[in-house]
């Protein structure tokens, strides 16, 4: 039988669950807005009375965007770099956060604060240095270019924050697997990386949105039509005369759409790994 709830402890609630409500509705509600100019008519966003609610939905604004512009390619440029950057970043990034969570060596303390003074440069202070590289290697028009570019800026965030996860995992787990004759690469591989499970996963997902988010280096170093990612690709519905805001909004959800599909899909699992590996089966 549960245990009746004192007035005090019922008004926490309610203010607790105003509070959160309140927050996301403010969060949510930019969207809400992106979602109803989408369906609306050019004349009637322009319009002097228009409301937040469109008087009459125009479904067809997410078919026309698809015959005004080729945002299969855009959307599958965005896939295979953002994919390719986080895959890349993560290779990296978990051997030398290991090495950097076990193992001790000369300007350890050093090369951390290296990692924490690279996360405070933008991509935009470096960007002429990027572009000249690029060109030197002619990759300045290419997604594999992209996809390097973006690995590297995530590789700082992907080692500290994997560094964390791994010296949250007790070292006992390592050397019990290190008795039962694994080495150190086999103790990596079968117990400490299943049990940072939850970290990897999170860290994967926070570089794909990075990747997938990103803009300015992409349209700064892609001229090509068919090369263009998706947050760049959009930009054809910015005129230079007009915004075609119904347009633009309706692109803008489809780019929303794989991230919010891929997180909810990924969610539930975060927490799934955190134990596994952990004892000898």
């Amino acid at each position: 039988m549960k245990k009746a709830l004192t007035p005090k402890e019922i008004f926490s609630r309610t203010m607790l669950y105003l509070v959160v409500s309140l927050i996301c509705i403010f969060i949510l509600y930019p969207y809400f807005v992106m979602v109803c100019t989408s369906l609306k008519s050019r004349s009637e966003i322009f319009s002097m009375n228009s409301t937040v609610l469109p008087i009459k939905p125009m479904w067809e604004n997410f078919l026309e965007i698809w015959k005004r512009a080729p945002m299969g390619t855009y959307m599958l440029n965005s896939i295979l770099i953002a994919t390719g950057s986080s895959l890349i970043a993560m290779l990296c990034g978990i051997p030398a956060a290991y090495a950097l969570a076990r193992m001790k060596f000369k300007g350890q303390t050093a090369f951390l604060g290296f990692i924490i003074v690279s996360q405070m440069f933008a991509p935009v202070v470096l960007l002429i240095g990027i572009y000249k590289v690029m060109s030197t290697l002619h990759m300045s028009n290419s997604i594999i270019g992209l996809i390097f570019i973006n690995a590297a800026f995530n590789q700082a965030f992907t080692i500290w924050l994997l560094r964390g996860t791994f010296m949250s995992i007790s070292e006992e787990m390592e050397q019990a697997a290190k008795i039962d004759g694994c080495n150190r690469m086999q103790s990596m591989f079968k117990v400490l990386l299943p049990m940072a499970a939850p970290g990897i996963v999170t860290t994967l997902i926070f570089i794909f949105i990075n990747a997938w988010n990103e803009y300015t280096v992409a349209l700064c170093l892609i001229s090509t039509d068919t090369f263009k990612p998706l947050t760049v690709g959009i930009n054809i519905f910015n005129g230079y005369n007009i915004i075609e805001w119904q347009y633009l909004f309706a692109a803008s959800l489809f780019a929303i759409i794989p991230v919010l599909i891929m997180f909810m899909s990924i969610e539930k699992n975060l927490t799934s790994g955190l134990t596994a590996g952990g004892v000898k089966g």
